[in-house]
């Protein structure tokens, strides 16, 4: 440590603060918080309306909890591979995106250690099932479901690029939690396309935009993605037809949705649908790389809370 940071560290409260963003770092939380706008937006969006205040409070707490825990859970069991990635990474060609406006990966870097890491993940695994438990015992098996998945996925990064699919129904499982937390027999068309929108936005806007972000980091590793796999050309349809299908999705859903979404949610599906999908993956599609990629990665990250603000608005107008 340099003469400045002792300094710093020497000062009250500077350790503090320096230990709680390691600790929101190791969940990713900037991209956890826009993930969480999740549940309540399929909850919106089933209902048609806002469910009773505890409820909602409740909600909120068990899905800051789910996604702090799954993604700090993604960190511990891939803080291995994450620190040899990060033994040669360049630095100043990185592509910045949401995932890295804090401390990235602070187990790997050897700025947090394993076991703190644990408990901050214990804790918080804790608290959401205890949540979700008390919103409806389906959505806790549906938390333990998506953190075995999780684990899933990190487990089979040099096995099979296939490791897409878990990743795409942790994702799903959110939208899918949400719903089941007000209501507990849901019509299930509306779930079923629910779970393939968020899926299909995971697998093309997130993840194989993300894999394209990271190309040279996976090679190295001997990760198999869609792209270390399959190739950039065969990646980028695979990516194209995945996000135009939830762009198609995320719109059919006012079709099945609560009587008090109104007229506005399919015009704002539209239009969100075009500014944080499809035209970012046009970009991608004319100048593959990570440039693009991280700009679409970006955009489509801001989805469930742009669905959220719309779902929001419209059953305020249609009220």
């Amino acid at each position: 440590m340099n003469h400045t940071n002792s300094r710093f560290a020497e000062m009250p409260g500077i350790n503090a603060a320096i230990n709680w963003k390691l600790f929101l770092g190791l969940s990713r939380t900037p991209h956890g918080i826009l993930d969480m706008a999740t549940p309540p937006m399929a909850a919106l969006l089933w209902l048609g309306h806002f469910p009773p205040f505890p409820v909602v409070i409740v909600g909120l707490i068990t899905a800051f909890a789910g996604y702090t825990a799954v993604y700090a859970l993604n960190d511990l069991i891939d803080y291995r591979v994450d620190k040899e990635r990060m033994s040669f990474r360049d630095r100043s060609t990185d592509m910045p995106t949401v995932d890295e406006i804090m401390v990235r990966h602070p187990v790997a870097q050897g700025m947090l250690s394993f076991e703190s890491g644990f408990w901050w993940f214990a804790f918080w695994a804790i608290v959401a099932l205890a949540g979700a438990w008390w919103l409806n015992p389906f959505c806790a098996v549906l938390f333990v479901v998506s953190a075995s998945l999780e684990g899933l996925y990190c487990k089979l990064l040099s096995i099979t690029h296939l490791k897409i699919i878990p990743s795409a129904l942790v994702k799903a499982s959110g939208g899918l939690a949400g719903v089941y937390a007000v209501d507990p027999s849901p019509c299930l068309a509306f779930v079923a396309i629910l779970c393939f929108w968020l899926a299909a936005w995971e697998v093309g806007a997130q993840n194989i935009a993300n894999d394209i972000v990271d190309m040279e980091d996976d090679a190295r590793v001997s990760a198999r993605t869609t792209l270390t796999v399959k190739g950039m050309p065969e990646s980028v349809f695979v990516m194209l037809a995945a996000i135009s299908m939830a762009a198609s999705a995320g719109i059919a859903l006012y079709w099945m949705a609560g009587n008090g979404v109104g007229w506005l949610y399919p015009i704002g599906a539209v239009l969100l649908a075009w500014k944080l999908l499809l035209q970012p993956a046009r970009r991608v599609y004319y100048h593959p790389g990570p440039v693009a990629a991280a700009s679409l990665f970006d955009k489509a990250s801001y989805m469930p809370v742009g669905f959220l603000l719309l779902v929001v608005i419209s059953i305020y107008l249609r009220q």
